[in-house]
């Protein structure tokens, strides 16, 4: 299933399932939105990027295990990646959501869209009822596609010492409706 943006990217955004062959673009798009990234999240460090090919096949076959479910958000073409959407700590159907998008496609409805159907796959696909996320409270474009999308603020949380909001989405009734109440 395809991911459109809603305003002036022109190309379909594919919502896929991370493979082996997303290693190139992946640590691609991670490079070029390092210190975008280091802005609102804790950095992943030098590390990740000069052990890059090893920890991808971690991630690969710990997705082997259910228990975590990648995902990468691709340009048609020539395949570039240009957002994570993860389902994490999978068990009783639920799961957490986290995502992050590259610093170009932002403002566009990317992520959006991506954690719209993400949220499908994770009820028709994956069989999951309930999904949760978390952010800081400095990080309004991440607030503000949680609660379109639907999530409903739970509580209080902090985040790597940083104060955030848990949130919450029942994948029954209220899925893909805007919180205004319209269809989306």
């Amino acid at each position: 299933m395809s991911v459109t943006d809603a305003s002036d990217m022109t190309a379909a955004l594919v919502l896929e399932r991370l493979r082996p062959d997303h290693a190139p673009a992946l640590l691609a798009f991670e490079r070029e939105n390092r210190a975008y990234f280091a802005a609102s999240v804790p950095d992943r460090g030098d590390a990740y990027f000069e052990e890059f090919t090893a920890l991808h096949q971690d991630r690969l076959d710990e997705q082997e295990t259910g228990a975590i479910l990648f995902h990468v958000l691709v340009a048609p073409g020539d395949g570039e990646i240009v957002g994570r959407f993860n389902l994490v700590d999978v068990a009783d159907g639920s799961a957490e959501l986290g995502y992050r998008v590259a610093e170009k496609a932002t403002g566009r409805g990317v992520a959006t869209a991506a954690v719209r159907e993400l949220c499908v796959r994770a009820r028709e696909e994956y069989g999951l009822s309930r999904l949760t996320a978390a952010t800081t409270l400095d990080n309004g474009p991440s607030r503000a596609v949680l609660t379109r999308v639907g999530f409903g603020a739970v509580g209080s949380v902090t985040l790597e010492g940083v104060p955030g909001i848990a949130y919450e989405l029942d994948l029954g009734g209220s899925l893909g409706r805007e919180r205004s109440g319209t269809a989306s």
